[in-house]
C-alpha cells in the first residue's frame, strides 16, 4: 500500500463519507475512500429499498427541532447544506426530487440505486479512488492508518483522515461500531451506541402473537408522557415496531433504561370522542359475539379487538364485562407495557457516538489533529422522515470543508 503526502483518506463509503470525498475532490485534494465492504453505500441502498427519503420539506426551524439536544451542534452544518441544497445536488446528478403528501422528499426514481450510481460516476470522474474490502483497525506506531485486507494488514500514510464509519445498526451492511474501542483507547469521549428508530419488546400472549404477528395497527394515535402523535405500528412476534413507534423511540428507550419498562397508550379510534364511543357501546348487541359487536359498533379491526383483550389479561375481568363508559375510555387509551428495546442490529439507526465536545467547529477531533469525524459516528439521533440522511450529508460536507481549511492553515 503506497500513498503521497497530499493524500486524504476517507474511511467509510456511506453518504457522509462520499459527501466528504466529493467536497474534498472539488477542493483539489487527492482522495481515496476506504471501506470494509465489497461496494459503496450498502446501508444507503437498504434505506432506499422501499423509497429513498432524502430529506424533508418543512421549514428549517421545525426541521432542526427534530434533532432534539443535538440541534445546536448540527445547526451550522445543516444551514450550510440545507434540504434545498440536497435536492439541488440530487437534481444535478440527474435525479430530480418531489415532495410526498407527508412532506417527505424523494427522488422521482424513488429508489436509491440510480442516485448512487450517478454519484459514484461523478466521484470517479473527479478523481476519487476507492479501496474496498479494507477494514480499518487503527494506527501504527508511525501514525499511519492500518487496514486489514484479504492480503493481510497494511499501513497507509495520509495527510488528513475523515472517519465516516457509521453507527452500529445493520452491522451486516458495514456499520458495526468496531471503531468505538479504537477511538476510546485514544482518550476520545464516546457516548455508548444505542438503538434508535427501533422496535420494543412486549410480552404478548401466545394467542395474540400467533394470530396477529406481522399485522398493522392503522389510524392510531400514540401517547407517552408529554408526547402524542398519529401513525401506524406493526405487531411483531417479540413486540411492536413501525413509524409511529420509531418517532417515540428515544423517549421510550430512555424510560426503559431508567425504570426497566415503559407503558405506551394507544388510541384505536382517535377521531371518535369518549361520549360518542360510550353511546355506540351502550346499544344492545343482541345475539352477536362481543368481538363482532365491537367491530360493528366501534369500527374496530380484529387486531384492535385483540389488543383490547390483551389489556384485560391479569385483571380478573373479561372485556365483555366492562361498562360502556370504561370500555370507551380503554379504546382510546389501551396500555401496552414495553419490557425492553429491540437489538441495535435491527434498529434503523443508532444513538450515541463521539461527543461533540471532542470536535472543533470544522469537525476535527481536537486530540487527533488532522483526523475528522462525521455522520452517524457523532452523538446525535433523529427520527425517520429524511432527517437521518440530511444530517449525514450535511456533516459529511462540513468535514470535507474542514479538511480543506485545515490544509490551507
Amino acid at each position: 500500500m503506497t500513498t503521497t503526502d497530499n493524500h486524504i483518506a476517507v474511511i467509510g463509503a456511506g453518504p457522509a463519507g462520499l459527501m466528504a470525498a466529493e467536497v474534498l475532490a472539488q477542493g483539489g485534494a487527492r482522495v481515496t475512500v476506504y471501506d470494509a465492504m465489497p461496494s459503496a453505500g450498502r446501508k444507503f441502498l437498504m434505506a432506499g429499498r422501499g423509497g429513498l427519503n432524502l430529506t424533508h420539506s418543512e421549514p428549517l426551524p421545525q426541521f432542526m427541532a427534530r434533532y432534539r439536544a443535538a440541534a445546536r451542534r448540527l445547526q451550522a452544518a445543516i444551514e450550510a447544506f440545507p434540504p434545498d441544497a440536497l435536492r439541488a445536488w440530487s437534481e444535478a446528478l440527474g435525479e430530480p426530487t418531489f415532495v410526498g403528501t407527508s412532506g417527505r422528499v424523494f427522488p422521482k426514481a424513488f429508489k436509491a440505486s440510480p442516485l448512487l450510481r450517478a454519484w459514484l460516476r461523478r466521484l470517479d470522474a473527479s478523481g476519487v479512488r476507492f479501496a474496498f474490502r479494507h477494514r480499518w483497525t487503527g494506527w501504527d506506531g508511525e501514525g499511519r492508518l492500518v487496514f486489514q485486507t484479504s492480503e493481510g494488514a497494511g499501513a497507509i500514510a495520509a495527510k488528513a483522515k475523515v472517519l465516516a464509519l457509521g453507527g452500529a445498526s445493520w452491522p451486516r451492511l458495514g456499520s458495526d461500531g468496531g471503531w468505538v474501542t479504537i477511538l476510546a483507547d485514544k482518550g476520545i469521549a464516546i457516548s455508548p451506541l444505542r438503538p434508535a428508530n427501533c422496535g420494543f419488546t412486549v410480552a404478548w400472549s401466545d394467542v395474540f402473537r400467533t394470530r396477529f404477528e406481522g399485522q398493522p395497527l392503522k389510524g392510531i394515535a400514540l401517547d407517552f408522557g408529554a408526547h402524542s402523535l398519529r401513525g401506524e405500528a406493526i405487531v411483531t412476534r417479540a413486540g411492536i415496531e413501525g413509524g409511529a413507534i420509531y418517532a417515540l423511540s428515544a423517549e421510550l428507550r430512555e424510560a426503559i433504561a431508567v425504570s426497566g419498562e415503559a407503558v405506551l397508550h394507544v388510541a384505536l379510534r382517535p377521531d371518535v370522542d369518549r361520549a360518542e364511543l360510550t353511546r355506540r357501546l351502550s346499544a344492545s348487541r343482541g345475539k352477536q359475539s362481543f368481538s363482532n359487536f365491537l367491530r360493528k359498533a366501534a369500527q374496530l379491526s380484529p387486531i384492535a379487538v385483540g389488543l383490547l383483550q390483551e389489556a384485560t389479561i391479569g385483571t380478573g375481568q373479561s372485556l365483555s364485562a366492562i361498562s360502556p363508559e370504561r370500555l370507551a375510555a380503554l379504546i382510546n387509551a389501551v396500555p401496552i407495557k414495553l419490557t425492553g428495546v429491540a437489538p441495535i442490529a435491527r434498529a434503523i439507526s443508532s444513538a450515541g457516538g463521539i461527543s461533540f465536545d471532542e470536535l472543533d467547529a470544522d469537525y476535527m477531533i481536537r486530540k487527533l489533529p488532522g483526523v475528522f469525524a462525521t455522520g452517524e459516528m457523532l452523538d446525535w439521533e433523529a427520527p425517520t422522515g429524511g432527517y437521518l440522511l440530511q444530517a449525514s450529508f450535511a456533516t459529511g460536507a462540513a468535514a470535507g470543508r474542514g479538511v480543506l481549511e485545515w490544509l490551507r492553515r
